[in-house]
């Protein structure tokens, strides 16, 4: 999952990326609403993370302006204001959610996983293919009654996989929705946490359920062996 942060305090915005990106998410971050609002229109990401009490351009017209462009990518809002009349501003122009600061981070990542269940399968905590379950709350991942291990951005991969349900997904949607702007390596990752995968999820199991459709990408299908 792709998260957007654009939070002008950058001490509070490097901490939440850090912490964000060892749950295993991909983090992009800016400190200004107009770049806030460039960044959201021109790049896909699952949730943003919207400061109110923003340069250039506040908060509440950059949610205004995504939703009025059609936009309904989730918004969490942060803001260092408190009171139902600016709460209820945020809400009236699209934001999701609400957090004031200061806030807990635990809470915040709790937020942050509701508002993605909700987009995803409409709402159900627990991804299944087959006898492949995915967690995206706990992150946790069983196959066939069996714990399996993973890391955090081998699970951002599965995940991904299976919020796409059953579809072709390119090796460049898995990049740009589970490692981050900034991030110029060798595209061939993908081939290699897919790798690790198959070795992982399916392999133990005598599944084929990763399948690699030449020349398109992967999809995550239910194997019953």
């Amino acid at each position: 999952m792709r998260l957007l942060i654009v939070e002008d305090e950058k001490h509070l915005a490097d901490a939440l990326a850090k912490g964000l990106a060892a749950e295993g998410f991909a983090v992009d971050v800016v400190h200004n609403g107009t770049d806030g609002l460039h960044r959201a229109t021109t790049d896909d990401y699952d949730l943003i993370i919207l400061d109110i009490m923003l340069p250039g351009m506040n908060g509440y017209r950059v949610c205004g302006a995504l939703r009025a462009a059609g936009d309904d990518t989730p918004v969490l809002m942060l803001t260092a204001k408190d009171g139902e009349y600016d709460e209820a501003e945020g809400l009236d122009t699209g934001a999701d959610d609400y957090l004031s600061k200061p806030f807990s981070y635990v809470v915040l990542l709790a937020r942050i996983r509701a508002l993605l269940r909700r987009r995803t399968r409409g709402g159900a905590p627990t991804l299944c293919v087959g006898d492949l379950t995915i967690d995206p709350n706990t992150r946790a991942c069983r196959r066939a009654g069996q714990d399996v291990a993973l890391t955090a951005k081998e699970f951002s991969v599965l995940e991904y996989l299976a919020t796409r349900g059953g579809e072709v997904v390119s090796k460049a949607d898995v990049l740009e929705h589970v490692w981050d702007f900034a991030y110029e390596g060798d595209p061939n990752i993908v081939e290699v946490y897919i790798s690790v995968l198959r070795r992982k999820v399916d392999a133990p199991f005598g599944r084929r359920s990763i399948r690699t459709v030449r020349g398109a990408g992967y999809r995550l299908v239910a194997d019953g062996g």
